[in-house]
């Protein structure tokens, strides 16, 4: 058999296919194959390579780094502000305005206003949003890790002459790990991270964490045995294999390097993860949204033009005004209104531990409506504890914590989790601290831990010089050397007098492996204690003195749940999200967390049911279901597109390298800073306490950023609709424009400039207690709604200026345009307080003070600028006295029929904003 081993690169092209799988395939290969085949095939032996069989590989195989994706070049981010719909627009329109405006007009009539205008607009938006995602952009290329990382090398590359043969003298080297090659034999101990995806030569007590690959927070047991049926095991269960950036616990170990770079486990994922993302339901919404109101552009402003041309017979106007009329319908200041709402909540959140990288996610954020996390460091503390230490009857009981202390206390090497976990329990444990006299019992010998035997076992002398033996280990291996257990009674202080021995008869062993069950069932990792007595002896103990032992209790281990991991549940649920849980760790122990934390627990599904469905029935499952557990990677971003296609806003938080494709194909992905560097990659927020206390901050700034935007979506597109329609009519009815294209660019440029505050505005309570989805289909309902309210006072205005006021032809057309200017961009700034809250504006909810003072400067602009030296280039004139009770009278019955409407249509619709 031989092992598929493709180079990175050849002559400088890459070598494509389906890298997961052909990872997969690899350490399969290489866990079965015996250990001078497999040296073989590397092109290497157990005394290292020399520096030429390094550089002829790396040529070969290139450097030891994985994929991953940085942000693009400043200039790349600068274009892509610009793309964008109404910008587009707004560019089109701005270069047929310099066309006709400046390029075109003779001499002496070029006019510079609406190109400059326009220009103003568009560098301003997209500046904005440049400067914004830049920034956010470095911030978070400085939470990644700068720490150069090395490993332990064996090199062999000078050899010594002797009289009769060479001699090697391999030689030990520190060296960067992108300096790695397969065939490289490398050191690992307690502490290190693995450099490469490699294959155990020799090892001794070897444990790894892989939780940045499954999310199980145990470490597991590596050990340098064949594995004959390694295709039929996932990847991550093979026993010899370790994998780049997992760490060693405890232990040490030699390996040969099987794969680097990309060709790793860790590296096929990052590799698939480069790329164009999906669109989330933030850009969907825009698009949705830029498009509607581009319709009805493309529909109101060809039919304005004709309308006017055909009536006046002055298609040049007609023409020019038709372009005035399509800026008042573009919504301009939406790129920038967005990005400043965007930006100011990315503000607030850095502010309360929450860094944005990008600026879409806040608005996705607020509109999630479910959120899949894994459950390590997320619901739990990311740290083994002792959560149990029971006698044989299965009652808490401090005297097996004392024996279980002293085993922990007096092992030799560095501790393993559990054994920390021991030791800090039996710390803060007050009997422990007051009984147990450790200088009585003396470290004599100890039979240490292998994977045999499953358990290890301290010789200590007491002060009667006695020995004892205390023994920890799994429950197989534990049941089988004890004959006899310690009956706790009334008073088992920690001593072996024969009358508190009891003999270990069948009804006890079954009593014993029904509580180790319940104990699982409940989530724990349990093991045994036993001891044994001896008279003073040699110092000869073995593996074969584990025998006749006297059972004394258990100690179960748990990943427990955070304190505020059940009211950080709570108040996401309150806030109208849906929790689900996504991990690889096992269903006991994700059921048993869920129920600490009051996650309900429906149905649980696992991975490997999940593979043998479709996604119809997958989609038909999630409703119901909760947990989903023994995910891969890729099955949970399956999860995550299955939601998705169901219409849901999906959140996703983790940490983890098997968490990164479902971070990148979420809606919006959830990291904290602590995470390993492709998970902050691949996330759009990243927290910097890994709580989700901190997240609900996250949703509600969200909720009111998007509140905002929906807000001047609302409120431009109805009143430019409503002003639209005005003029429609009004260029059909009346020999002259009602407004000139210079005063309805003035007017929409104060109106736009308004609701600049916008983003300092606050969101009522009711709105942030649900989440809420873009929806075009709800804008135009809104616009066609709301909008022509403004058109009947319009219209009112019409009529007033025409019969009222004589402004009844064409010599006395600058005062009707004045009148309608005034009222317009007064009635405009009006509904941004109408349209601001379900609640009576000024009575039962008043906007926020930057708000009142921005429209009450326009409304004032507005009734100034006819009475100011810009009149004249404006083409108004002072409008009399008697034409403003006449205005504050139009002014109040739009008010209130505006508000009689919002409240038949909240009713007939159930929403608002």
């Amino acid at each position: 058999m031989k092992i598929l081993f493709i180079p990175i690169k050849r002559n400088g092209r890459n070598v494509s296919g389906n890298e997961q799988k052909i990872a997969a395939k690899k350490l399969a290969d290489a866990a079965k194959t015996d250990k001078a085949t497999l040296l073989s095939q590397l092109e290497t032996n157990e005394e290292g390579l020399n520096t030429e069989q390094v550089e002829q590989k790396k040529e070969i195989y290139g450097v030891n780094e994985v994929a991953h994706e940085k942000a693009p070049a400043w200039f790349i981010q600068l274009f892509s502000a610009f793309i964008n719909p109404f910008i587009g627009v707004l560019i089109v329109i701005g270069t047929v305005s310099l066309i006709m405006d400046v390029i075109l007009a003779p001499p002496g009539e070029k006019d510079y206003k609406e190109a400059i205008v326009l220009s103003i607009m568009i560098l301003s938006s997209a500046l904005l949003r440049f400067w914004q995602e830049f920034r956010s952009n470095n911030a978070a290329e400085k939470l990644k890790s700068m720490v150069k990382t090395t490993a332990t090398v064996l090199r062999n590359d000078f050899p010594v002459k002797s009289f009769h043969k060479t001699v090697s003298s391999a030689f030990k080297k520190e060296v960067d790990i992108k300096e790695l090659v397969p065939g490289d034999i490398i050191y690992l101990s307690a502490g290190d991270m693995i450099p490469a995806d490699v294959r155990i030569l020799h090892s001794k007590d070897l444990f790894v964490s892989q939780s940045m690959l499954t999310g199980e927070a145990m470490p597991v047991e590596k050990r340098d045995h064949l594995i004959p049926d390694s295709d039929k095991k996932s990847s991550l269960e093979l026993e010899n294999i370790c994998f780049m950036g997992t760490n060693v616990e405890s232990g040490t170990a030699n390996a040969v390097v099987i794969t680097t770079g990309s060709q790793t486990y860790f590296g096929s994922m990052s590799k698939s993860l480069i790329g164009k993302r999906a669109e989330t339901s933030f850009e969907k919404g825009v698009n949705s949204v830029s498009w509607l109101l581009i319709r009805f552009m493309l529909v109101m402003v060809p039919l304005v033009f004709l309308i006017n041309g055909l009536t006046k017979h002055n298609w040049l106007e007609a023409f020019m005004f038709g372009i005035s009329v399509a800026v008042g319908l573009t919504p301009e200041m939406l790129p920038m209104i967005v990005t400043t709402n965007l930006a100011k909540g990315a503000v607030n959140m850095s502010k309360r531990k929450v860094v944005v990288k990008r600026l879409n996610a806040i608005q996705n954020i607020g509109a999630m409506d479910i959120l899949c996390t894994d459950k390590t460091g997320t619901l739990t503390l990311d740290k083994i504890v002792l959560e149990r230490h029971l006698n044989v009857y299965g009652d808490d009981d401090d005297e097996v914590l004392k024996w279980a202390y002293l085993n922990s206390f007096h092992q030799t090497g560095l501790k393993n989790l559990l054994d920390v976990a021991v030791l800090e329990r039996g710390g803060d444990n007050e009997t422990v601290k007051t009984e147990l006299k450790v200088d009585d019992f003396k470290k004599i010998d100890e039979i240490p831990f292998d994977f045999n035997r499953r358990r290890m076992s301290v010789i200590l002398e007491q002060t009667n010089h006695k020995h004892l033996l205390v023994c920890k280990g799994a429950l197989e291996e534990m049941i089988g050397i004890c004959t006899h257990a310690i009956d706790p009674g009334e008073d088992s202080k920690i001593q072996t007098s024969s009358d508190l021995i009891i003999p270990l008869d069948a009804d006890l062993r079954k009593k014993i492996i029904d509580i180790t069950q319940n104990l699982n069932r409940d989530g724990l990792r349990v093991l045994l204690v036993a001891i044994k007595e001896y008279e003073e002896r040699p110092l000869n103990y073995s593996v074969a003195d584990e025998c006749n032992m006297v059972l004394t209790g258990f100690i179960g281990f748990l990943d427990p749940a955070k304190p505020s991991a059940q009211p950080s549940i709570e108040a996401l649920q309150k806030l109208g999200i849906k929790i689900k849980i996504l991990t690889g760790d096992n269903e006991i122990v994700t059921r048993k967390i869920c129920k600490d934390v009051g996650i309900h627990v429906n149905n649980i599904l696992l991975g490997g049911e999940i593979e043998m469905m479709s996604d119809m029935e997958l989609s038909d499952r999630m409703d119901e279901t909760d947990i989903l557990a023994k995910l891969s990677p890729s099955q949970k971003s399956r999860v995550i597109k299955v939601l998705q296609e169901k219409g849901h806003t999906v959140g996703f938080m983790g940490d983890g390298i098997n968490d990164a494709s479902a971070l990148r194909d979420a809606d919006v992905g959830i990291s904290v800073d602590t995470a390993v560097d492709i998970a902050k990659e691949s996330a759009d927020i990243i927290l910097l306490e890994k709580d989700l206390m901190v997240l609900r901050k996250g949703v509600i700034y969200g909720r009111r950023t998007h509140g905002n935007i929906i807000k001047y979506i609302k409120m431009t597109a109805s009143s430019n609709f409503g002003n639209m329609f005005s003029v429609l009519g009004a260029s059909a009815l009346l020999p002259f424009l009602p407004m000139l294209p210079v005063q309805i660019l003035v007017n929409n440029l104060l109106y736009d400039f308004s609701q600049i505050s916008i983003p300092w505005d606050r969101m009522d309570e009711e709105y942030i207690d649900i989440p809420h989805k873009w929806d075009a289909s709800g804008i135009s309902k809104f616009m066609l709604f709301i909008g022509p309210i403004s058109s009947i006072f319009d219209y009112a205005i019409f009529a007033l200026m025409w019969f009222i006021f004589k402004a009844n032809s064409e010599a006395h057309q600058s005062l009707f345009q004045t009148g309608w200017f005034v009222e317009s961009l007064l009635s405009q700034t009006l509904i941004v307080h109408m349209i601001r809250t379900k609640k009576i504006p000024f009575i039962q909810s008043w906007a926020t003070a930057p708000v009142v003072a921005l429209t009450s400067l326009i409304m004032a602009i507005a009734i100034f600028i006819p009475f100011s030296p810009l009149a004249d280039a404006l083409k108004m004139q002072p409008l009399p006295l008697s034409f403003f009770p006449w205005l504050l009278g139009i002014l109040l019955t739009y008010c209130v029929l505006t508000q009689f409407v919002k409240n038949w249509f909240i009713k007939r619709f159930t929403e608002w904003l």
